[in-house]
């Protein structure tokens, strides 16, 4: 189905580049992105996406809104503390734009619901701060085949990837793209949060914005994977640098069986 008038006028910067064009819009339309967690870098990338004109977006929260959070989760606004996260970010990205469909699920994603919260999903974005979450939606999204943005933070430094992992399950080790569990392979024995160690607010939808940018990449098939790379920012010297990521045979999500 052709983009309507509406559309054409809504998304013409993006069908102007020519990387995207009207396929590319249209492949952004038909898809259906996850979204998990509402919050620092889950809502500028759900923001971003929205306007990007993603067809329908799911978004996973069971958290309320408190008045520490609005030092940097710019979804939020003061008259919004105490309500679900999911409730106010429904609102504000049907405002945003009406051709999105927003559906909210207010609860917590673990290894035990996973599957059923990602499944039908074109791409999964990670924007949790719990290495349980991360671990689970990893091993869905490799057990599915789907790609996952996956956004971290703390203080004044920042991380993203695409993890493909499932897209080469199978091949050689060599020609194997990693997952999260190949970056970080075993639970943390403690996990310092942002509200542990804090974190400068700006620097959150830096990242945010960024695991947008990478999300529409892979849908419209534009530029080049963050799949085996792994970009890291320095908030503070305003310094970046992109490491190769590599499959680790051992790894206990996509490596060889024992």
């Amino acid at each position: 189905m052709s983009l309507t008038p509406q559309q054409l006028e809504r998304y013409a910067r993006h069908i102007m580049l020519r990387e995207v064009g009207g396929p590319g819009q249209q492949a952004l339309r038909d898809s259906y992105a996850v979204m998990i967690g509402a919050g620092a870098l889950g809502g500028p990338a759900a923001m971003y996406l929205a306007a990007a004109g993603i067809g329908a977006l799911k978004i996973i929260d069971d958290d309320t809104v408190s008045l520490s959070n609005l030092q940097r989760q710019v979804l939020f606004a003061t008259p919004d503390v105490g309500r679900l996260k999911t409730e106010v970010a429904t609102e504000k990205l049907n405002a945003l734009n009406p051709d999105v469909k927003i559906m909210a699920d207010a609860t917590r994603l673990t290894r035990e619901n996973a599957w059923s919260l990602v499944a039908g999903a074109d791409i999964v974005i990670d924007g949790s701060d719990s290495f349980a979450t991360r671990f689970a939606v990893n091993e869905v999204c490799h057990r599915l085949g789907r790609p996952l943005v996956s956004g971290a933070v703390g203080r004044w430094s920042a991380q993203v990837s695409c993890f493909k992992s499932g897209a080469t399950k199978g091949k050689p080790i060599a020609e194997r793209l990693p997952c999260y569990r190949c970056l970080v392979s075993e639970m943390p024995e403690s996990e310092e949060t942002c509200a542990m160690v804090g974190v400068v607010g700006p620097l959150t939808g830096i990242v945010g914005a960024r695991m947008a940018l990478e999300a529409v990449k892979e849908i419209a098939d534009a530029g080049q994977s963050m799949a085996g790379r792994l970009w890291l920012f320095d908030g503070l010297s305003g310094e970046s640098r992109t490491v190769t990521l590599k499959a680790d045979p051992a790894c206990a999500v996509c490596g060889d069986p024992e």
